[in-house]
Formats: C-alpha cells, structure tokens, sequence
C-alpha cells in the first residue's frame, strides 16, 4: 500500500492516538494509585486525614466585609445655651471566621449507604472591627463651648466607641451571618470533597452544617451605600 495515499497517512496517526490513549490511562490511573496511597484506600481514612490537615490550619476566613458607621454625638451646656456637636464616618473590615481546631472526629461521620460525609461544623466567629483611621471623616459645630471646654474631644471619644459598636452591631446581623456561614460551609465541603475524588470516591456526597443552622443561601444580600454617598450625605447636613 502506498504510504503516501490518505490511508497510508491514516494508520500511523491511528497507532498515534492509540500510544496517546494508553499513556492517558496510565497517568489517570496512576494518579489514583497515588491519591490512595496518600489519602487512604476508605471514606473514613480520607475523611479522618482531611480533618486532621484542616485542624492543622487553625482558623479559617471564608467572608469578609467592610461596613460603614456614621454616629453624632451632642454635648449641651447651661440649659442649651452653649452646644457642642460632631459626626463621625468611619468605615471598617470584619472578618467571619472558622475555628477548626474545635472539629472533633466524632462531627465527621460517614453513611455508606447514601455514600455521604456529614460534618458538623463549629459556628462562625466574628474578629474585629478593624477600623480604617485614614478613611474616617469628622464634622462639627464650632461654639463657644468647644472653644472654652474640651467638649469636641470628648465628642470624639464618645463618637468612636459607638461607632465601633456600630460595626459590630451590623456584621452581626442575619444576611451577612447567613452569607458567611454559607461560604464557611461551601469551604469545608470542597476541603473534604477534593482528598475523596483523589482517592477515588467521586460519586462521594460531603454535606457541611452548623448546629443552628443548615439551609443555603436563598436571599441576596443588598448593595449597601459606598463610602463616596455616606460622604456626601453627611456633608450636605452640614450646609
């Protein structure tokens, strides 16, 4: 057969393929070999090393968040004569995190039957405010008895306790709670569902929940105002 006619061009090509094949099988197959000897040749074995790495990592931080406070503070002085008044801006970050250390084995279970990993996971810890100084704004009257006492810097005082209060007070409402716990969660899950479709467990389910709290996001959390609309808003009280 004439090696230069399509078919003769075909067959090595063909043998090509074939060689290409074979060593895709060889390294898909490899690999597995070697996900098993890292992990374990069980669920159970996977799941318990995947624990031990993710204890290992102390804390996690699946959300973080910037929320802004705005907080007035007014000082007033024989019988409202003489005031005194200021607003404090201030933004600041939190973070949502995970302290693994507190998973235990016994919140990692196994259910060959459904081929499911349940974890019970620690709940979400909030850290912080860590307040941004050089983005914080501050506005005020000036009377006569911020000229005569130290009113403005007791106003100031007063101002940034509440406002870092504030920012407490919003990371810990229930959408940005719900938000994290559900990053925390998807964060877990993939943790344990990586080590296992290593190993060889594909079709394995990982279902991650919180003692108080276990169903998914279904509500969108709403665009808050940006730091630029706080400001103008507070500097237009002031005209």
């Amino acid at each position: 057969m004439d090696e230069n006619s399509p078919t003769g061009l075909n067959k090595p090509l063909a043998i090509g393929a074939v060689i290409v094949a074979l060593l895709l099988g060889l390294v898909v197959g490899g690999a597995l070999d070697i996900g098993k000897s890292l992990f374990g040749s069980n669920p159970e074995t996977v799941a318990s090393s995947a624990l031990q790495s993710m204890r290992a990592q102390n804390r996690l931080v699946p959300f973080v968040a910037r929320y802004v406070s705005v907080v007035s503070s007014r000082q007033e002085r024989l019988g409202g004569l003489v005031s005194a008044e200021r607003t404090l801006i201030l933004p600041g970050d939190v973070r949502y995190e995970l302290d693994l250390a507190k998973l235990e084995p016994e919140d990692v279970k196994w259910d060959a039957a459904t081929r499911t990993l349940a974890v019970t996971l620690p709940e979400i810890e909030i850290a912080g405010p860590e307040v941004d100084l050089a983005a914080a704004r501050e506005y005020g009257e000036s009377g006569v008895l911020s000229a005569v006492t130290d009113a403005d810097s007791a106003l100031d005082r007063n101002n940034r306790a509440r406002a870092v209060a504030d920012l407490r007070k919003q990371a810990g409402t229930a959408v940005p709670m719900r938000l994290a716990r559900e990053a925390g969660r998807q964060a877990v899950e993939r943790s344990f569902s990586l080590p296992l479709q290593a190993a060889g467990f594909g079709d394995a389910k990982v279902v991650a929940r919180y003692p108080t709290e276990g169903s998914p996001v279904t509500v969108p959390l709403d665009h808050s105002r940006s730091y630029n609309e706080v400001l103008d808003e507070a500097a237009q009280k002031q005209r």
